[in-house]
């Protein structure tokens, strides 16, 4: 086992990362800019070393400077937690020349699946449904004139580097493909720094569905079930549940089963989401992200299974510690993402909180990095923290939210909690009647609703 983890992040993933780490009897370092000096992952690590400036490229996109806080404080390993470097694979080839271990996949799986094309291209030959469209990048008009006349429209126009939404584009017709082809090509080369885009048919009316899976590396690979993401807004996931309302045990199994072959055959390394569009009961694969996810409480709360505390051991050279026939889905779980903005326009709310009170009880998880008298900074996302909420079955999930939602308290700054107390009291949400649009279209009417008043 490792003898000292660095914490290569911030906010409440740093937290949770220190937290397994303290379970397992491990040293930790937690590295910060200035703006988070007064972070709580900085006052409970063992040690701490400030990185930098508030601006990310400066502190934690800055490797040199990890390096050095790897160097000064003799830590053996890092975990990268979520966003920021978690998927750079050149950071995780530095580390390993320099003998650091980095507690994720091999790099040349981050650097395949960080490249949407590839990924899909190798989903396709590990035998994980796709969506269907072109077979690799689509440079001009030409070429995807006749990609879209053989999937039928509407297709969707995707960057091949990132996600996130930039240098995505719909064209519902002929006429609009030019267009939304250039259009995407000039958005993805100002996101990513690569305007290399591909065709996708594009899915009326899904929702989005991701498996949950674990490797070792050593011929060993499971799944943990599903989550439903499908309450997005601009792409961005805002509620997430598991199991999904819609998913039976059986396609759970077929799609799991799937996923976790192809994981084991790939010699995968650690946690991993495999994502999919599903619609009329078919699963079509969009990307996998190679790192923990925010919505990980999610699996962790219906199986009982510490993915953090298994990235940790699966990086330091141990097998599963549980076998596919371990892994029992018990009860149902939703976890809404707390942000500071304003909840009817989005607008970020950084400040001072006055009152920071959260939910507590039976079944009721919160993971946030937050305490009263903290200062949200503006500089980073804008996540306070995460209400993780467990029941025995969904409709007990739904009333244990709503009351724990009722008991969350922030003054100081706006967040999205009301949104979400809107949310838990629709009766489309509590059919499970929803897809990847629904929360868009559910803002526009409550938008248009306000305005109408006056």
């Amino acid at each position: 086992m490792f003898h000292k983890v660095l914490i290569a992040n911030r906010g409440e993933i740093a937290l949770r990362v220190l937290r397994a780490c303290k379970e397992l009897d491990i040293a930790t370092v937690a590295v910060h800019s200035t703006a988070d000096a007064e972070a709580m992952h900085v006052k409970l690590a063992d040690e701490s070393v400030c990185i930098g400036p508030p601006a990310a490229r400066d502190s934690y996109l800055n490797v040199p400077q990890l390096l050095a806080a790897c160097e000064i404080t003799g830590a053996d390993a890092v975990h990268p937690g979520y966003g920021f470097l978690s998927e750079n694979a050149r950071f995780a080839e530095i580390l390993e020349s320099h003998g650091i271990t980095f507690i994720g996949p091999k790099a040349e799986h981050i650097r395949v699946m960080g490249d949407k094309i590839e990924a899909k291209r190798t989903a396709k030959r590990l035998g994980i449904p796709t969506v269907p469209g072109s077979e690799g990048g689509v440079d001009n008009d030409e070429d995807a004139r006749k990609i879209a006349k053989e999937i039928g429209f509407p297709v969707i126009i995707k960057a091949a580097a990132g996600g996130g939404g930039r240098g995505m584009k719909v064209a519902r017709t002929a006429d609009e493909l030019d267009v939304a082809l250039q259009t995407a090509k000039t958005e993805a080369k100002a996101a990513f720094g690569d305007d290399a885009v591909y065709i996708e048919k594009y899915l009326g009316h899904p929702r989005h569905i991701e498996i949950q899976i674990l490797g070792d590396g050593q011929g060993n690979a499971i799944h943990l079930g599903e989550r439903d993401c499908s309450l997005q807004r601009r792409h961005q996931k805002v509620w997430e549940e598991g199991p999904s309302p819609i998913i039976t045990e059986e396609q759970r199994a077929r799609i799991g089963g799937v996923c976790a072959k192809a994981m084991a055959d790939l010699g995968y390394i650690g946690a991993g989401t495999i994502e999919f569009l599903y619609e009329d009961g078919e699963f079509y694969f969009i990307e996998m992200n190679t790192r923990i996810q925010v919505e990980h409480p999610v699996t962790e709360m219906i199986t009982g299974i510490d993915l953090v505390n298994e990235q940790i051991k699966i990086a330091s050279g141990q097998k599963l510690s549980v076998t596919q026939d371990d892994i029992v889905i018990q009860g149902h779980a939703i976890e809404c993402r707390v942000n500071a903005e304003n909840p009817k326009t989005f607008r970020p709310s950084p400040g001072k909180l006055n009152l920071f009170h959260v939910p507590g009880g039976l079944g009721v998880r919160v993971d946030s990095h937050a305490y009263q008298g903290y200062t949200i900074p503006p500089h980073y996302d804008s996540l306070v923290g995460k209400l993780i909420v467990h029941g025995r079955n969904r409709p007990e999930c739904l009333a244990r939210l709503k009351r724990a939602l009722d008991e969350f308290v922030v003054d100081g700054i706006e967040t999205t909690l009301p949104l979400f107390r809107d949310l838990v009291r629709n009766p489309e949400i509590a059919a499970g009647r929803y897809d990847i649009h629904w929360l868009e279209k559910f803002l526009a009417d409550e938008a248009a609703e306000a305005k109408a008043k006056g």
